[in-house]
């Protein structure tokens, strides 16, 4: 199930909601639908965060230098 990140546009409140099948979130604070959908950080590509924790090469998930799958080659 995708984790969707929004603004409400009435209140201004910052939430995520998870959804399923045609379900349309609404602000928990003020339980208006009229919400600006967000890029999650985790998904937006270049982020700053992310060029500087991995170098090119390195494995995704541990960012071992020696490339992808290395942590499981000790």
């Amino acid at each position: 199930m995708p984790i969707f990140e929004y603004v409400c546009q009435s209140c201004h409140h910052e939430f995520e909601a998870i959804l399923q099948g045609s379900q349309r979130a609404k602000c928990p604070k003020c339980e208006s639908r009229k919400l600006e959908q967000q890029l999650s950080r985790f998904g937006v590509a270049g982020d700053k965060a992310l060029e500087t924790d991995f170098k090119p090469g390195a494995c995704g998930s541990c960012g071992d230098p020696r490339g992808p799958g290395s942590c499981s080659m000790n």
